[in-house]
């Protein structure tokens, strides 16, 4: 029998192993029901007084070894914190941070001193609003911005999720008071900051660099990435272009490469020999060749190679090397940048009692003095619900309605005016 005077036929296979661990049986885990009973009572037997001690007794034992006599309680986690004062409820300067949560949405915090806020309702300001601009690429200060969205939020927050119009863009967020008249008067301004995009990037590139054991890389550009949409397509010499043969004396000058560089090859259709090609400007330069005025391939002369811009159209063309042939005729070349930015946004609007309670998908909005509301806000792709409840101040009666709203883009190709390159047309 075990010391609770419990027989050791009554447990189950795993109350009887866990006896034999505290017996330091050895393989107690591979053995039968009965192999484990067997143990079991030949381990008692071989303890004092046939029974085996019990672990809390054991425990109480390496306990007294350390007892000083003196009863001391354990520190509680409230002692912690018992000296320190209350976190202030601001920090007396307006500021404001603007943090990704992911593609499509944005978080805010600011801390901005009621002395700021009063001043500026004493200049006109009436509804306090976050207004989230797009940057990319541009200096605020001097540049302006791209495009704008407005969210009216409560006096009493201090935090404030922002919805993302476009991802793979940067934003700054201000806060500030909008006034009657349409004036805006900025509380604070936040740092611009750059949103991720909602899709892998459709943009790689593989340079290849050799680099030695014993280099020191520390604080070193191997290589500069640099944005397609940043590069300039008339960018002039490019690394790499195809070669292109020279025509008779005299040789390839500087103003050759010069004009080759900063001008796009013109396809000209027809040709004796199935296509024919002209580089407005550079015709002649080269000399008189066999087959016309202009570049051209003559047989025994020397080759000499200076690179084109990569996207010149006759380069993908079916003429072999892409040689000049027999044109006289410059054709006129057009360049002009384009660009398009167009988006929308949601303006949800409307009157009560001055004193009523209005929501907007649950959440409390802000009357002006004489009831009227305004709700604005960007307006992505998707669904938007909107159920708007008022309630009476004495909560008898009460009024609804309930508008949703979807936008579907179906193509998307816009790009800013800072994105834009020349192209010919």
């Amino acid at each position: 029998m075990t010391p609770d005077r419990t027989p050791l036929e009554e447990l189950t296979l795993r109350e009887l192993r866990r006896k034999a661990m505290e017996l330091n049986i050895s393989r107690y885990s591979r053995m039968t029901k009965e192999q484990l009973i067997s143990a079991i009572q030949e381990a008692l037997m071989q303890t004092t007084g046939s029974t085996a001690r019990d672990p809390e007794d054991k425990n109480k034992v390496e306990a007294t070894k350390f007892d000083t006599g003196v009863q001391t309680a354990p520190p509680k986690l409230t002692d912690v914190d018992a000296g320190l004062g209350d976190l202030p409820a601001g920090y007396g300067a307006s500021r404001i941070v603007l943090l990704p949560r992911d593609p499509q949405w944005a978080y805010a915090y600011w801390d901005v001193p009621n002395e700021h806020k009063e001043e500026l309702r004493r200049q006109g300001g009436q509804q306090l609003a976050l207004r989230l601009y797009d940057v990319t690429d541009v200096n605020m200060d001097t540049q302006g911005y791209h495009s704008m969205q407005e969210f009216p939020c409560d006096e009493l927050a201090r935090e404030w999720y922002i919805p993302i119009p476009v991802s793979d863009r940067s934003y700054v967020v201000e806060i500030g008071y909008r006034c009657g008249d349409g004036r805006w008067l900025v509380l604070t301004r936040s740092a611009a900051v750059m949103v991720p995009p909602t899709y892998p990037s459709d943009w790689f590139e593989e340079h290849f660099a050799t680099v030695t054991m014993d280099r020191d890389l520390r604080g070193k550009t191997i290589y500069q990435l640099t944005e397609p949409y940043k590069r300039s397509v008339m960018g002039g010499l490019m690394a790499g272009a195809p070669a292109v043969m020279a025509g008779a004396a005299p040789t390839l000058t500087d103003e050759i490469l010069r004009l080759a560089g900063a001008l796009q090859a013109q396809h000209v259709a027809g040709s004796l020999f199935g296509s024919q090609h002209l580089v407005p400007g550079a015709v002649g330069l080269a000399g008189r060749t066999e087959s016309g005025i202009g570049l051209g391939a003559v047989p025994g002369e020397s080759l000499s190679s200076f690179a084109l811009p990569a996207a010149a159209p006759w380069m993908a063309s079916g003429s072999g090397l892409g040689l000049f042939s027999g044109a006289s005729e410059v054709v006129p070349q057009r360049v002009r940048k384009f660009w398009l930015v167009a988006d929308a946004e949601l303006i949800v609007y409307g009157a009560t009692e001055p004193d009523a309670t209005v929501t907007i998908a649950g959440r409390p909005i802000k009357l002006n003095p004489d009831g009227t509301f305004r709700f604005h806000m960007a307006f992505p792709d998707g669904n938007i619900d909107f159920p708007i409840f008022a309630v009476a101040a004495d909560g008898e009666q009460n009024r609804e309605i309930h508008m949703t709203f979807d936008r579907q883009t179906l193509r998307r190709r816009t790009n800013t005016k800072e994105e834009a390159v020349e192209e010919l047309f």
